[in-house]
């Protein structure tokens, strides 16, 4: 098996951990003011929050650089209209409304979270 738990860089990590469990409806599985680890129901991780500098990675060491750049932080929901709901809810910066992405054949949307970092939403089944 292979799988991604991708790492992301930001300002705040508390703040970020919140915003992202309501967008996404996940859970703390770490917390801390340096690193949190948001998990799914099955306490699957999704997405890990480090705080820039906190440590001596070095592509998470230079705030100044634009975050995100040749990123996209892509998200498979099985309820898109519910975290469609919730980006709204959180005045979320709006990039895309929901559409047919004729690509994939999925309805999708995109964002940007509180750090800048684009992210597309995606529905689970093909429309």
């Amino acid at each position: 098996m292979i799988k991604t738990e991708p790492i992301i860089a930001v300002k705040n990590v508390h703040e970020s951990s919140e915003w992202y469990q309501k967008l996404l409806n996940c859970k703390s599985g770490h917390g801390g003011d340096t690193f949190e680890i948001l998990t799914n129901d099955n306490n699957g991780q999704i997405l890990s929050l480090h705080k820039w500098s906190a440590h001596e990675h070095p592509t998470l060491s230079n705030p100044n650089i634009k975050a995100g750049n040749g990123l996209i932080l892509y998200f498979v929901v099985d309820d898109l209209n519910l975290i469609w709901k919730n980006a709204k809810k959180l005045n979320a910066k709006i990039e895309e409304e929901p559409h047919l992405n004729i690509n994939s054949g999925r309805i999708e949307f995109s964002i940007r979270d509180l750090d800048d970092y684009f992210i597309s939403i995606c529905a689970n089944k093909t429309s």
